[in-house]
Formats: C-alpha cells, structure tokens, sequence
C-alpha cells in the first residue's frame, strides 16, 4: 500500500531528527579542555553536513506525498500532509539549530585560538623584559651606561595595555560560558604574578639605582665643597699653583 510506505518513509525521517536533536542539541556538553571543545566543533561540521545531506530525502519525500496526494482520494490527503508539514518544518528547524550550534562552537574556538595568541605576545614581552632587567642588574659601567641601561627598561615597560585588555575581555567571554575555565583561569593566574613580579621588580631597581645616583651625588658635592674651602684658603693665603700641584690638577 502507498500509504503505508509513504508513512514508514516519514517516520524513518522523523526518528533521524529526532535522534540527531538528542545527539548534537540536547545533551549538555562540557569543554574543560581545547581537545573536547575541538572534537566537539568537528563534530557539529559532521552534523550539519549530514542534516544538509538529507535535503535530498526530505525532497523525495515530499514529491513523493504530493504526488500520492494528487491522486488519491481526498479522503487519504488531510493526514499525509499534515504529517508532510510537521516533517518539514522539523528538517528545517534542525538544520538551524544546528547551523547556529556550529557557528557558535566556530566563535569560540577562535576566541581561545585569539587567547593563545595575545598570551603568547604578551609573554614573550615579559621574556624581553626579564632579560633587560638581568642585564640592568649586572651592567658594569658608570652612571652614564647606568642611567642609559633604565632609560631602555623603562621604554620597554611603557608596554600598551591593549593587548592586556584584550586577554581580559577573551578570557571574561569564555570563562562566563563555562568553556576551559579552570585551563584559562590557571594561565591568567601564572601571567598576572609573572607580570607582577616583573613590574615589581623593575620598580624597585629604578628606586635602587636613583638611591644609588643620590648617594653618588651627594659625595661628589661633599668632596667640591672640601676641594672649595681649601682653594679658598689657598687664595686668601696666596699660595701658588705650582706649591700645591696635586690640588692644581
């Protein structure tokens, strides 16, 4: 009978909806680490080129219902249509959801791709400043190579805090899904303190070093006040340069 292979077609049809609405939307799903979230975004592709796939049974179906229908007696149209329209409608809700699912999953592993990547620029800017400061700390030199040295850091320091900003806001987005929380929280937490850590000392190395040019300072003008009394003594006492050549030079 048609109508009864009409209506095994529609219901094999539906069970495959149905199945894949279970499989693909309505399971809860936890990405915790970047190989679930990546499996998972692969196998929404899958799904949705499989749903897209069926397009071709959906439309067999239908011309097959339709063409039944003009035939048969209006008797036998009503509930084959009806059932037509409901499958339809299914197929179609189906392929949206899981067009919207996989675009989102699509969204989000860009979003932890950017991550990596702002963190990858940010820490190979900690790396440089790491090694300024190593190298500030065992610069051998006088206050000219010094003062030269901090002036480097302190450019290298003067570091945009877009790329900072934009770790935050990809972080705060993803965290706030549930996706890779406690991966990203640990990698924000190990970047903070080395970021801390870095600016802190290069804080106090700038602190030490003006302590230090402030104490240069001060002898230097301790030993000229020493050197002007004497010379003035020596003018008052007319005392010739050359009697005194070590206090000449």
């Amino acid at each position: 009978d048609k109508t009864v292979s009409l209506r095994k077609d529609l219901s094999e049809m539906h069970e495959w909806i149905t199945q894949a609405e279970e499989e693909y939307l309505e399971r809860d799903f936890e990405y915790k680490t970047p190989d679930e979230l990546q499996k998972a975004v692969e196998e929404l592709k899958r799904a949705k080129e499989e749903a897209m796939q069926k397009e071709v049974k959906v439309k067999l179906i239908t011309d097959s219902v339709n063409n039944f229908i003009a035939k048969a007696p209006p008797a036998a149209h009503e509930a084959l249509k009806k059932e037509l329209d409901v499958l339809i409608t299914s197929y179609q809700r189906l392929c949206s959801r899981l067009n919207g699912k996989c675009k989102t999953l699509e969204e989000v592993w860009a979003c932890w791709r950017e991550l990596l990547s702002y963190l990858d620029a940010e820490n190979k800017w900690l790396n440089e400043v790491e090694v300024k400061l190593k190298a500030t700390e065992n610069i051998q030199g006088g206050a000219e190579e010094i003062s030269e040295s901090l002036d480097s850091l302190e450019r290298l320091m003067r570091h945009p805090e877009e790329n900072r900003n934009q770790i935050r806001e990809l972080a705060q987005t993803l965290t706030d899904g549930g996706i890779l929380d406690e991966l990203i929280n640990e990698k924000l937490e190990k970047f903070n303190t080395r970021w801390e850590e870095l600016q802190q000392e290069s804080l106090e190395q700038s602190i030490q070093s003006a302590q230090e040019t402030d104490k240069t300072l001060r002898l230097i003008q301790e030993s000229l006040a020493v050197i002007d009394k004497q010379l003035t003594v020596y003018i008052a006492d007319r005392v010739d340069a050359a009697q005194v050549p070590q206090e000449a030079q």
